[in-house]
């Protein structure tokens, strides 16, 4: 019986051991480092301090880019929704050898890497970029594209796009189409069938997507940095700067834990009201 009840303890073991190496003993030791007080002299000293994160909350610099960080993400996550949902819900009713075909399309950007696909951007996106060359072609003349909020937003909605639209299809899959012809000829239209069947199905998936896709854009850091260039800041980029140029160290881990709180309470809070109202829904 002993030996019953350690099966599952030595089963999670090696899962749980992992994790607590390669998460939680470094956000600890980053959480210890983002109180250590710093000298630009001396560097990091073993003096305890708050300064830190009173300096981030209380400087309009710091607070703007996480402003343009929180904006930015949550901007990309209701674009991929609008977009992603449409997309799966065409992908779930698609048939063989359509339904593969569309399917690597969709996850195709995942097999590139993210500094490719930003490059290939940047290059479209530039001042005699191809899309700036379709503009002048229809005399809208040249746009300043490169190095702005909007060239992040598009980059990121291109690589995070698989990420909304894989939970919401899977959560399609669970949907019997009969249902829906049902619906149909009982004399539902087709709006009202998407509003009370098919919208309450796919929430579950928005959900996941949801989440994903803003804990993914809020943390992104190459593709703010290669089409935002070094003016515009989001909240990954800052903390690379403390690290790698200030070599402010214990700044860099306050900032990191900042965000990383302010990502918790958001996608949480999300959690919390979505499944309130899935509650009430269902009763």
């Amino acid at each position: 019986m002993s030996g019953r009840r350690l099966t599952p303890a030595l089963l999670v073991a090696p899962g749980s051991l992992l994790f607590i190496g390669l998460v939680i003993i470094p956000l600890v030791l980053t959480v210890i480092l983002s109180f250590h007080a710093y000298d630009h002299t001396t560097g990091i000293k073993d003096d305890l301090t708050f300064g830190h994160y009173l300096g981030v909350l209380t400087d309009d610099y710091y607070l703007t880019i996480f402003w343009r960080t929180l904006r930015l993400a949550l901007l990309t996550t209701l674009i991929c929704a609008l977009v992603g949902a449409p997309e799966a819900y065409i992908l779930s009713r698609m048939r063989d050898p359509w339904r593969s075909v569309f399917l690597l399309v969709i996850l195709g950007p995942l097999l590139v890497s993210v500094v490719v696909r930003a490059f290939g951007w940047s290059m479209l996106l530039g001042s005699t970029g191809l899309v700036n060359q379709a503009l002048q072609a229809v005399g809208l003349g040249p746009v300043k594209l490169l190095y702005t909020e909007s060239a992040i937003v598009i980059a990121l909605v291109h690589v995070m796009l698989p990420f909304m639209v894989i939970p919401v299809w899977t959560a399609l899959q669970k949907l019997d189409p009969t249902v829906e012809a049902a619906a149909w000829t009982l004399g539902a239209s087709r709006f009202t069938t998407l509003r009370r069947i098919v919208l309450p199905q796919v929430s579950i998936g928005l959900l996941s997507g949801s989440l994903i896709v803003f804990g993914l854009s809020a943390s992104a850091f190459a593709i703010p940095g290669l089409l935002g260039g070094r003016r515009l800041k989001m909240a990954a980029t800052l903390v690379y700067d403390e690290y790698m140029h200030e070599l402010n160290w214990p700044l860099g881990a306050a900032i990191a834990i900042l965000v990383l709180l302010a990502n918790l309470i958001i996608m949480l809070t999300y959690n919390r009201v979505i499944e309130t109202r899935a509650r009430k829904s269902l009763g």
